[in-house]
């Protein structure tokens, strides 16, 4: 049995069983890497990517650039970043909110989070003891936000006779800021905007989304199996445990909105080569017949941030390791993947040395099996895209790694022939 899809205007036949090389073609044309780079991008290249990717997950990690930047970045190569800020919190076409982890989501997903919003575990986990002893002061925030309008933590008294800080706990830094994030997460605030220190400024849901994005309440079941959906149409394929760890639901759920998707015909079981768990192929998935594509990838792109899928689809094994002590990493602290056409080829541990006006690669190590100048070459010239994206004039390449002395040489090359 096949299942028709369609690439382009040309009608192709997917099986149901799957070689390995083609469920990793379709999972990358699903994510956008089946296209060339636009020369010059636009806001409606932007959007379409945060719309195709359906979640973009924020980390400020600022070694590099923040991740959310990132993940658009490795689709579209250079592009005004204000463009994104735009989109976000100007138009206020997409919204933050808690999807895969902390997110920017297209604000008609929203509603579809209801019940994670009802269902919040407060961060710190700790604090929901705090919320509880406090009621009246987590009231006043909120009744403060309601009268003053858009504000961050900065902007709240501290709770009368309690320390501001919070102790024990280096994310959320305050009592203010800690209160603030449980009604974010709750769905009573959202988020307004970001200060230029990056902290968020918060307001009412009900002044930053949309009043019909209020007004569509589906049962939670019917969310789970529309949020299912969308992570398949961004999958191409793929196991249950992998849409399901899209917008992070319960296996228990997941397993039930497949089963429901199979049944309605909206969704098509297959084999994949070497998986030991069925796959599940979207009708819109596309073949190509190869992908040309060249990028570094965030930690935190859905390429790669359910580890296990990467390693099935990639054999690539991946772990950051920001929170390892520095003598016990193997890679390095921000350590990028490069996908070169169809695999993971490399990964570099990249820095952005903004007083010296340099991208700084500090390792780079090869995959098994690879060409090592083509690698490098390629990786060179897309060293060099980002340095200019983030205004550094040089690129200097330390000697970990593997690939470095290959990579010194490119990069070298590759400043002379332009």
């Amino acid at each position: 049995m096949r299942v028709r899809v369609t690439i382009g205007c040309i009608t192709s036949r997917i099986a149901d069983r799957l070689t390995l090389p083609e469920a990793r073609r379709i999972a990358l044309a699903a994510q956008g890497f089946d296209r060339p780079r636009p020369r010059k991008p636009t806001l409606a290249d932007v959007r379409a990517v945060m719309r195709r990717l359906g979640v973009v997950q924020i980390d400020y990690v600022n070694v590099l650039v923040p991740a959310h930047y990132l993940t658009s970045f490795s689709r579209l190569g250079p592009y005004d970043r204000s463009m994104f800020e735009r989109l976000v919190y100007g138009h206020r076409e997409f919204t933050e909110q808690w999807a895969h982890e902390a997110a920017i989501v297209p604000m008609e997903t929203w509603p579809l989070l209801r019940h994670r919003r009802a269902n919040h575990r407060v961060r710190p986990y700790h604090f929901a003891g705090y919320l509880q002893k406090h009621a009246d002061y987590v009231e006043q925030v909120l009744e403060h936000v309601r009268t003053a309008g858009p504000l961050s933590a900065d902007h709240l008294p501290a709770p009368e006779g309690q320390e501001r800080r919070l102790e024990n706990d280096a994310w959320f830094n305050t009592i203010p800021r800690a209160v603030l994030e449980a009604h974010f997460g709750s769905g009573t605030l959202a988020v307004a905007g970001r200060r230029s220190n990056m902290a968020r400024v918060f307001d009412l849901a009900e002044r930053v989304i949309a009043p019909e994005h209020h007004g569509r309440v589906l049962e939670s079941a019917d969310e789970q199996r529309e949020l299912i959906r969308l992570a398949a149409r961004a999958h191409g394929v793929g196991t249950a445990l992998d849409l399901g760890d899209y917008y992070r639901l319960k296996p228990t759920d997941t397993r039930r909105c497949v089963a429901e998707l199979v049944e309605a015909g909206e969704l098509r079981a297959v084999r994949v080569e070497g998986w030991r768990d069925p796959a599940y192929l979207h009708p819109k998935a596309k073949l190509p017949k190869a992908i040309r594509a060249a990028a570094l990838l965030s930690p935190f792109d859905p390429v790669v941030w359910f580890r296990a899928r990467a390693e099935r689809l990639f054999d690539f094994e991946y772990r950051i390791e920001i929170y390892t002590p520095k003598e016990k990493r193997r890679w390095g602290y921000y350590v990028l993947p490069f996908l070169l056409n169809e695999r993971i080829v490399a990964r570099v541990d990249l820095k952005a040395d903004r007083g010296n006006g340099r991208l700084l690669v500090l390792s780079a190590h090869s995959e098994a099996g690879i060409d090592e100048a083509e690698v490098a070459t390629a990786l060179a010239a897309e060293l060099r895209a980002m340095a200019k994206w983030l205004d550094l004039g040089s690129i200097r390449v330390g000697r970990a790694g593997k690939l470095s002395g290959a990579l010194r040489s490119a990069v070298v090359t590759e400043i002379a022939s332009r």
